[in-house]
């Protein structure tokens, strides 16, 4: 079965969704910014979700998580929790 470990960031807005990614592709590391700005639990561990499989998150993230590029930086993705910032670490199919 299919399994994928991601980090995420967890915001508000859209708009800062959009500034905390350039930063990010500006050099500062994702876990340190997940730290600083989300609002999720899983901030202070640097954004890590650990390991899962598909139908585990939402399906927003499962479209994203199970379909783009590896430890690249996606998003903004919206979901009912607010905006995300997605960095897919592995994946096995």
């Amino acid at each position: 079965m299919a399994s994928a470990c991601a980090r995420h960031i967890l915001v508000d807005t859209e708009e800062q969704c959009n500034e905390l990614k350039q930063i990010i592709i500006d050099g500062t590391d994702f876990a340190e910014v997940a730290k600083e700005h989300s609002t999720c639990p899983s901030g202070r561990k640097g954004g890590d979700l650990g390991q899962f499989s598909p139908g585990q998150m939402v399906k927003e993230f499962d479209e994203v998580v199970f379909s783009e590029e590896l430890n690249q930086v996606h998003g903004p993705v919206k979901t009912q929790f607010g905006y995300h910032l997605l960095e897919i670490t592995e994946r096995t199919d």
